[in-house]
């Protein structure tokens, strides 16, 4: 089993930045990716960003590419999302989630969830 929980969210105003947090117990290993997806009232749960933890690889959805930046610390073995220049389009609950080997972009596949953080971006 891994357990993950998520900290970090609240509410901003447009081009504030946030980062979220999220701590990793556990069955853990250096074999799992790590992700982060959000959703927004009413729209299904996409993906938003990916770490290889072995190797701390990245990947973004094209959407937060250049604005969000996500990292690991082993010694903390913790995951961050760091995001900047937010935008209302980025209010969303985020999770985080965990997947044994490489990260998928479809949610299904990822095995472990945290509880969610909410985000919310003013105009």
């Amino acid at each position: 089993q891994v357990q993950l929980v998520e900290s970090g969210g609240g509410l901003v105003q447009a081009g504030a930045s946030l980062r979220l947090s999220c701590a990793v117990s556990g069955r853990t290993s250096v074999h799992y990716s790590m992700g982060w997806f959000r959703q927004a009232p009413g729209k299904e749960r996409e993906f938003v960003s990916a770490i290889t933890w072995s190797t701390g690889s990245a990947t973004y959805t094209a959407s937060v590419k250049g604005r969000f930046t996500i990292s690991r610390d082993s010694a903390k073995n913790t995951v961050y999302l760091s995001m900047n220049s937010l935008k209302p389009e980025d209010t969303a609950v985020y999770y985080c989630a965990s997947i044994w080997g490489p990260p998928r972009t479809q949610s299904a596949n990822w095995g472990y969830w945290g509880q969610g953080t909410q985000v919310t971006v003013s105009s």
